[in-house]
């Protein structure tokens, strides 16, 4: 074992040991206990930044914890390779999307080695391959025939410079997220996945995920946004139709002044065939962002369509005005509105001085021309209903509008199917045929996958399948006659929705999952950011439900346990490559090694808030790992003797109190170890980790002032012995190139792979003895030792025979003897 702590070389060879030995390979063993730890897939952008460190080096601690305490580990690598980025890459620098995207994901993956990683590489996977696209098209084919996937014209928010839909959180401030061009609203036939026919089981699963935090769930739940409510019909006037309205408030029905409806609702376009303004309004309304946190804020805009709806209670004629606040996709695209009670329907009314009528009673005095009221209480100006509470009110007015069948009772959601369909190249390919004669065809099972080709080019951001008939023509499979492919492809989040299932039947060639993918899942630990809590995390739980409801998965939710690392922050910002910010993980690890960069990272802050990123705060991981390999290299000899020699039974009750003391504190650090690191609190296990090392010392020190005394020295030894195993194999999860060449170098038992998480030894925390201060006057003037839990009078008894004691009581009277059980004794003393 060589002076000095040589990072680099120690790594190398680990890593190209572990790659050879494929040492992280994971089998399905029904004799062990699994541990699936995952973190989510990266995409193949070109290089890794420390956010991605970050993630995967939380997950591989996690992983590399679970293997020691001997579980059946998978913890397996893949890429969320489709997506625009690999696109507009192809087309600034003229390369097929294809042949990016592997370059990339050839040095993200050595990269990851670089970090010494514990994945399992045999099960790799990258969702644009033929192999796993083919899966999900497989599913799709079935959804479609049992009515769970559809096409439908659909309002969508269209990226113009991309020329593809965005979902409403990817348009920022009416711009598309990646292209900045202003997004425009268009109808255009999307394919869909029914995913509200899944509402409620989301909904009430999310009750049984303990291990999630309380945000996420919240998130999901106000995403699906269930409510029950009123759908009420208002007669309009010169119409045989109805105008439909859903309202979680029909305790405010009386007070309903005019109706709003969206600017694509087919009453305003119907009506602007005939109001020049109001047409141009629906085109202005075009743009508009529908995300809710924005139709909250706008400047409330509208015309009068110049119908009116009749009240379905008292008669009374309301102007039904088009207005942008009303989101066509959201409900019925119509609500009746309460100005008085609603904050939106206020704005709106003032903007166009329409009446504001209160009919719920408020708590103190109420100025209505300054903003709505919208707390619940008893009815008034409410006729018949004066005087109803909320759940009363509901009931009656319910019940009116029932009998008049202008109305009903219905539990409504916010949450949409999901449109799946997106107008770009690079992604999987819808497996549907048109054909003219047969319809709308699923592309048969014999000739899946419906192959993307890779070797196109591009002439503009239109996607070149529409472009490549030897693509798009072929004969329909039910009837032989000449019919067109669809050209769109499906949305990214399709692929990773379902990647964490296939990982465990990567080889399967014959089915999407087998019986290996019900002994991995669910997944125990997932690990992502929150900003997948609405999306990914929803979609993946459908989709896990979806699999179930095929008969290849026997879980209900895919994840377990969730936890959602925070960002990495430079300066208080967040890091990003167009912040001009983040730091090239490949130059730490040159400079310091990878084993310093994953231990700064984990003891920095605790996995769920943001790292602030320090230079210092690296040197320091570094320093410190240099002081564990000293102490190992100062202390081999003596370490390789204990292992080779024959071991002695310690009586560790027959040591001095001294030593007792030491082996009692080792205990305690490992105690509180073992409790952080199963609540996930990893950064506090480093700290126990720092801990230790100076307790070696102070163990060292001791065995230095006991050599002469053979049987002191000797357990004092073995004490340390312990403590430097405990050392390395509390440190393996952060740093396992240099733990596992310092356990092998000191010919400690096996490999520190396969060898045990460390185990408090219980009887080491119950002491026999204690040690107490002992005070004069209030002075310092020694310790003593006394069995533990004694009387005061059998500790005045010890204290009082101390020769310090006898030579200061000599000739003065002892006034009071003061006893503090556990911690001091005060002897007040006079002359």
């Amino acid at each position: 074992m060589q002076e000095q702590y040589l990072f680099k070389e120690i790594e190398e060879t680990a890593q190209k040991q572990w790659d050879e030995t494929q040492l992280y390979k994971a089998s399905e063993d029904l004799s062990k206990e699994k541990l699936y730890c995952l973190a989510m897939f990266p995409y193949p952008s070109g290089y890794l930044h420390v956010g991605h460190v970050r993630n995967y080096t939380i997950a591989d601690v996690i992983a590399r914890y679970h293997r020691l305490k001997g579980k059946n580990v998978l913890q397996p690598m893949g890429w969320d390779a489709f997506g625009l980025p690999a696109e507009n890459a192809a087309i600034k620098h003229n390369v097929a999307p294809a042949e990016w995207t592997y370059k990339n994901i050839d040095h993200m993956r050595t990269q990851f080695k670089r970090l010494g990683m514990a994945f399992d590489w045999s099960r790799e996977i990258a969702t644009c391959t033929p192999e796993y696209y083919k899966w999900e098209q497989w599913l799709f084919t079935r959804l479609f025939k049992k009515g769970l996937a559809y096409k439908k014209n659909s309002v969508v928010n269209w990226d113009p410079v991309d020329n593809t839909v965005l979902a409403n959180e990817q348009v920022v401030d009416g711009r598309g997220w990646r292209s900045g061009a202003l997004v425009e609203r268009r109808e255009i036939p999307q394919w869909f996945i029914k995913i509200t026919d899944y509402a409620d089981e989301l909904l009430d699963g999310l009750d049984t995920l303990t291990g999630w935090p309380d945000q996420v769930k919240t998130m999901q739940r106000n995403w699906i946004g269930r409510s029950e409510g009123l759908q009420i019909r208002f007669a309009v006037t010169g119409h045989t139709e109805t105008l439909e309205v859903y309202t979680t408030r029909p305790d405010t029905l009386m007070g309903a002044t005019y109706v709003a409806i969206a600017p694509q609702h087919p009453l305003a376009i119907a009506a602007s065939k005939k109001l020049p303004e109001l047409a141009q309004f629906i085109e202005e309304c075009r743009n508009i962002e529908v995300a809710e946190a924005v139709i909250a804020t706008i400047e409330k805009r509208g015309v009068n369509t110049g119908l009116t709806a009749i009240h379905p209670i008292t008669g009374e004629k309301l102007p039904i005005f088009a207005a942008n606040f009303v989101v066509m996709d959201y409900g019925t695209g119509a609500v009746m509105s309460v100005p008085a009670h609603d904050q939106r329907d206020f704005e709106f009314a003032q903007c166009y001085k329409l009446p504001i009528k209160p009919v719920i009673q408020s708590k103190e005095t109420w100025d209505y021309s300054k903003a709505a009221m919208t707390e619940r209480g008893a009815l008034i100006n409410s006729a018949a209903f004066d005087g109803l509470d909320y759940t009363k009110a509901f009931d009656a007015i319910c019940t009116v509008l029932e009998k008049k069948k202008a109305g009903e009772r219905k539990i409504n959601y916010r949450l949409r199917d999901w449109g799946v369909s997106r107008q770009r190249y690079w992604g999987a390919p819808i497996p549907i045929i048109y054909c003219d004669d047969c319809g709308t065809v699923p592309v048969p099972d014999k000739d899946l996958p419906v192959v993307l080709p890779e070797q196109i080019e591009f002439a503009g951001p239109q996607s070149p399948l529409k472009n490549m008939p030897e693509f798009y023509n072929i004969a329909c499979p039910t009837c032989g006659k000449p019919s067109k492919r669809e050209t769109d492809t499906f949305d990214t989040f399709v692929e990773s929705s379902w990647y964490y299932a296939r990982f465990a039947s990567k080889e399967q060639k014959n089915n999407i999952l087998d019986d290996r993918a019900k002994y991995w899942t669910p997944v125990d630990y997932y690990i992502g950011g929150i900003e997948h809590a609405v999306m990914h995390l929803l979609y993946a739980r459908f989709f896990h439900k979806l699999l179930r409801d095929e008969g290849f998965l026997n879980s209900d939710e895919p994840f377990t346990n969730l936890l959602t690392q925070g960002m990495v922050l430079k300066d208080g910002t967040k890091m990003s490559k167009s912040k001009g910010n983040t730091i090239d993980p490949q130059t730490l690890i040159e400079q310091y090694g990878a084993d310093t960069l994953r231990l700064f990272i984990i003891f920095t802050s605790p996995p769920e808030q943001s790292l602030e990123w320090s230079d210092s705060g690296v040197d320091g991981a570094h320093r410190y790992l240099k002081r564990v390999w000293q102490f190992c290299y100062q202390h081999q000899e003596m370490i390789r003797e204990i292992n080779f020699a024959e071991r002695t039974h310690i009586q560790w009750k027959e040591q001095p109190y001294a030593l007792q003391l030491l082996r009692r504190d080792m205990m305690l650090i490992m105690q509180q170890a073992n409790f952080d690191i199963e609540r996930l609190q990893l950064n506090t296990v480093v700290s126990a980790c720092m801990k230790l090392l100076n307790l070696l010392g102070d163990i060292d020190a001791y065995n230095n002032s006991v050599k002469e005394n053979v049987d002191q020295y000797t357990a004092g030894v073995h004490l340390l012995h312990k403590g430097v195993s405990v050392l390395l194999r509390f440190l393996y999860p952060m740093t396992p190139h240099l733990t596992e060449y310092l356990w092998a170098n000191l010919k400690f038992s096996g490999t520190i792979h396969k060898t045990h998480w460390p185990k408090v030894t219980a009887d080491a925390l119950v002491m026999d003895s204690q040690e107490l201060v002992v005070q004069v006057n209030g002075k310092l003037k020694g310790k003593i030792v006394v069995p533990t839990n004694s009387n005061e009078e059998t500790v005045k008894s010890i204290a009082l025979k101390q020769d310090s004691i006898i030579k200061i009581l000599s000739g003065k009277a002892l006034k009071k003897f003061i006893f503090v059980p556990g911690k001091l004794v005060n002897l007040v003393i006079g002359d």
